[in-house]
């Protein structure tokens, strides 16, 4: 049985249960949500050391950190370092998508050090493999594929990208219109290339009911992957793109059917004034499901601050709805993410996310409410504790100490709310008499 298979049958589980306590929603919110497929908790049955998440309509946005090796840089201690980064900061969930070294062993370091659910890419898997033994990933066996998702949810992943929307006629589509930036999905770039190759149809898209088989084993969420996202601003939003969404609205009524499941990812590069655009049809075409949004990237010329450039798309995401979010370092297309790189990724993208999730109800600023009265007693540590970042927060201000302690270096003698304490609020008369 899966979360889904149970919430329709009306049996709470302990992750609902879970989840029901972390948001402060009733359980059965949550069990008919996970039921008709708008709240997803990713949970594999082969794994115990994770807490429940939920992700969808109605909860907190959630922050999702990537980490894992590359070609140039296979460090498997550093990427232990940047799961506890992430986690030390408070990210929601993790994505393994290493490419270098031993991929066996990489995930399952990462499955057993994370106290969070764990995503990956598998056909990364069947990809790099192929590479190393014949050279090329369009020599990959169709058999690999479904391998390495058999394999990973085996070990114990709890929500899989899977790249089971690129089909011929979304190729067609993308060939005929052409890009500006091309395409930037990794793994969408490995199964397009291989059904280019060899002329024959994705065999993830073709045999999809297979792999839903294998997610309802393990009670693995799928992550629809978003293979034709854009890479590049011009690109936003373009007939291939929302092609491959029709498709992906079609498998998620699938995957319910079967009682699996799903997240829908969504768009990489897009400018502000089509991200609610974007959520709409999302919502619309997959009937409500969970939609993970990557970034997104609102501008393609801040890097090195592409941290800063996708919490501002991060925040107008939430703010329209979307319910996960994938976030970005400031190495985004420049190199491998470094521990530090990961918390300010992920720090970023907490604070966009918190935005949003202000501006469609989620909360309704009574943390702000909170610091804004700190601040006008110059209560410094009830400031440190409101802070999204206690610590960073006090080491900031430790650094450039004032002369007067109720103050900051900034204004000092001359601080606005300490004016206003002294000779307004304490006023005997009335000001305006």
């Amino acid at each position: 049985m899966t979360q889904m298979d149970d919430a329709k049958k009306g049996i709470i589980t302990e992750e609902m249960k879970a989840v029901a306590q972390a948001e402060n929603v009733s359980e059965e919110f949550i069990r008919k949500s996970v039921a008709q497929g708008t709240i997803a908790i990713p949970s594999n049955i082969n794994r115990d050391n994770a807490k429940a998440v939920g992700i969808g309509a109605g909860l907190r946005t959630k922050v999702n950190a990537t980490i894992g090796t590359s070609t140039d840089i296979c460090d498997f201690d550093l990427e232990e370092e940047k799961a506890k980064v992430a986690m030390a900061n408070h990210a929601d969930t993790l994505m393994e998508l290493s490419v270098g070294g031993d991929l066996d062993e990489i995930r399952q370091r990462i499955l057993k050090v994370s106290d969070l659910p764990v995503g990956s890419v598998p056909i990364y898997q069947a990809a790099v493999e192929t590479i190393r033994e014949k050279g090329s990933a369009i020599y990959m066996e169709e058999e690999s594929m479904f391998k390495a998702i058999e394999k990973q949810a085996k070990d114990g992943v709890d929500f899989m990208a899977i790249h089971c929307s690129v089909n011929r006629e979304t190729l067609k589509r993308l060939k005929r219109q052409g890009r500006e930036g091309g395409l930037v999905s990794r793994g969408g770039a490995f199964v397009s290339a291989w059904m280019v190759e060899n002329e024959i149809e994705n065999p993830l898209y073709k045999n999809y009911d297979y792999i839903l088989e294998i997610a309802k084993e393990h009670d693995f969420v799928m992550s629809m992957a978003n293979a034709m996202r854009a890479g590049a601003i011009a690109d936003s939003t373009d007939r291939a793109g929302v092609q491959e969404l029709i498709i992906l609205g079609e498998l998620v009524d699938k995957a319910r059917e079967a009682g699996v499941q799903t997240i829908v990812e969504g768009p990489g590069h897009i400018p502000l004034n089509e991200i609610s655009a974007n959520v709409t049809l999302q919502k619309k075409l997959c009937r409500g499901a969970p939609f993970y949004m990557l970034g997104p990237i609102v501008t393609d010329i801040g890097a090195g601050y592409d941290h800063i450039v996708s919490s501002i798309g991060a925040a107008a995401s939430a703010g329209a709805g979307a319910d996960f979010i994938c976030y970005v370092t400031p190495a985004e297309h420049l190199a491998l993410p470094y521990p530090n790189d990961v918390k300010e990724g992920v720090i970023a993208t907490r604070i966009g996310a918190y935005v949003g999730d202000m501006a469609k109800g989620i909360h309704n600023g009574e943390k702000d409410l909170v610091m804004a009265n700190a601040r006008k007693k110059l209560n410094w540590e009830a400031q440190y504790e409101a802070s999204l970042c206690p610590a960073e927060a006090r080491k900031k201000r430790d650094e450039r100490p004032p002369e007067d302690p109720d103050t900051c270096t900034m204004c000092g003698n001359y601080c606005a709310v300490k004016i206003v304490n002294e000779w307004l609020d304490n006023a005997e008369v009335d000001v305006f008499d």
